[in-house]
This record gives C-alpha cells, sequence and structure tokens, in this order.
C-alpha cells in the first residue's frame, strides 16, 4: 500500500548506500527531494542517471551523497558542463561506470521483464565494450547471420525517484508520455515519488489517464512539493530557470561557490 507523507519522510526511506535510479533534468526531476537528500546528508549512494544526469546528479555528487556513479553523461546542457561531477572525476573522489544512453535503458528492461540479461546490437565497436568487463560479446546465438551482439546485465536499482504532476488518492501516479520513468519504476525495488498534487479519483478507472498511469504496486511512497521540479521544468506547468541554472553553473565552479550555493538554496530550506 502506497505511503504519503512528507518530503523529510520520503528521504529517510533511502538507504545509505542504495542503488537510486534517478529521472533526468528534462524529464520530472524530483529537485526538491534531491535537496532534502542534501540535507540529511545521505551517503554512498551509487547513483545511477537514467540515462543522463545534470544539475540534480550535480548536486547530489557536489554534497557528498554519491560514491559511484553509472551515467551515460553527466552535463548542464546550455549552462555549460557539470562542474561538482568534472571536479569529483579529475580528482578521482568518485567511481564511474561509463554507459550510453541505449545500455541504460535496455538493462532496465531486462530487470522489468525479469531476465539476467538484454542483447544489444549498437556497442559492437565501441571502446566502452573493451573497459565494461560486465558487458559480455557473443556470436548471434540463434545462429541466423545476425553478427555479434553485446549482453547486458539486468540493472535493478533499490529506488527509482522522481517528480509527477499528480497522483491519486488511490497511489497511483500519473506519468504521461514519459515511459522511461514506467521502466524506471518497473525495474526498481520500489518507487519514490513527489508530486504537484495529489487527486481525489482513480487514474486507473478513468480511459482518458489508465494509459498514462503508474500502478500503486510500484510505488512505495508519495510527496506532495509544489513546485518540486524547480529550476528544472514540468512539462505542461512551468518552465526551466535558466537563469538560477546558469547562476548555479557559474558558482559551483568551485567547492567554496557550490558551499555557498548549497548554504542560500538548500541548507537553508528548500526553494529560491
Amino acid at each position: 500500500m502506497t505511503v504519503f507523507e512528507d518530503l523529510d519522510g520520503l528521504a529517510g526511506r533511502i538507504d545509505d548506500g542504495a542503488l537510486v535510479a534517478l529521472s533526468p533534468d528534462y524529464s520530472w526531476v524530483p529537485m526538491a527531494l534531491v535537496r532534502t537528500l542534501i540535507r540529511r546528508k545521505a551517503k554512498d549512494l551509487s547513483l545511477l542517471t537514467v540515462p543522463i544526469g545534470g544539475m540534480a546528479a550535480d548536486m547530489l555528487i557536489g554534497a557528498g551523497v554519491v560514491g559511484k556513479l553509472e551515467a551515460a553523461a553527466v552535463s548542464l546542457g546550455e549552462a555549460g558542463p557539470a562542474p561538482r561531477f568534472t571536479d569529483a572525476v579529475e580528482s578521482g573522489t568518485l567511481s564511474v561506470r561509463d554507459s550510453t544512453c541505449p545500455a541504460i535503458h535496455t538493462a532496465l528492461q531486462a530487470s522489468e521483464k525479469g531476465v539476467p540479461f538484454m542483447p544489444l546490437g549498437g556497442l559492437i565497436g565501441s571502446d566502452l565494450v573493451k573497459n565494461r568487463d560486465d558487458w559480455k560479446v557473443v556470436d548471434d546465438p540463434l545462429g541466423t547471420g545476425g553478427g555479434p551482439v553485446v549482453l547486458l546485465p539486468a540493472i535493478k536499482p533499490d529506488v527509482a525517484l522522481f517528480h509527477s504532476p499528480r497522483a491519486d488518492t488511490q497511489g497511483n501516479v500519473w506519468v504521461g508520455r514519459r515511459r522511461e520513468l514506467m521502466t524506471m519504476a518497473h525495474a526498481s525495488a520500489t518507487s519514490l515519488i513527489t508530486v504537484e498534487a495529489i487527486e481525489d479519483k482513480d487514474f486507473l478507472d478513468d480511459d482518458d489517464t489508465a494509459a498514462g498511469t503508474l500502478p500503486a504496486m510500484y510505488v512505495g511512497a508519495i510527496a506532495r512539493a509544489e513546485n518540486g521540479a524547480w529550476p528544472q521544468a514540468l512539462s505542461g506547468h512551468y518552465e526551466r530557470d535558466m537563469e538560477h541554472i546558469r547562476a548555479y553553473a557559474s558558482q559551483a565552479k568551485t567547492a567554496d561557490g557550490f558551499q555557498a550555493y548549497l548554504d542560500a538554496h538548500v541548507l537553508a530550506g528548500d526553494g529560491a
């Protein structure tokens, strides 16, 4: 049964050392929950960005919350490189496993389907294959001349984290066309989700919402967090605050600047 609680309660459900799947900045990222995790002083998380990381991942890395990272990329996009990620990699304080967007989605789909691995062909010839001893290259097992494929072990996160415009009182969560969020939740042991609003209805009883709804059986807990994706966008609700994101990118270039950002925008309480 889905639990409804506040942000502190939601953050408290994420154990130190957990494997955490995090939605990307462009796909309903739970920034309010990220800030709460930093205030909670979570540590040693293994972070899986699905499939790339941005400001949320950079903040968690800079705050010392992340011990290991698997990602296709970490970037602030139009605002430039992710400064705390870059510093952690260059200083050797962060263990990074490089991947690709299709590889991360495919490995999650393996867990979603309950199989130990999934094949992917597009990686053949990449230097990544040489540096991933957990990926196995095999000949076409059906012998149909399809060529070699890479077998990717299933990734089963302990928890998936994302934000959504709405949930219902039954614990179902709307994801709409963000199907990667559905895959994340299916692959993970549980999902912890922040939402803008909780509606007194059952999304699964309505043909207009049922197809875009994550059922409550995949949801461990929900917390209401108005503007919970800020400063990132929530499609159909609010746009990215690019001024704030660019200011973060500039300030976080140094450890002292990043700490000043945390003091002003995270440790003092959620929001601007």
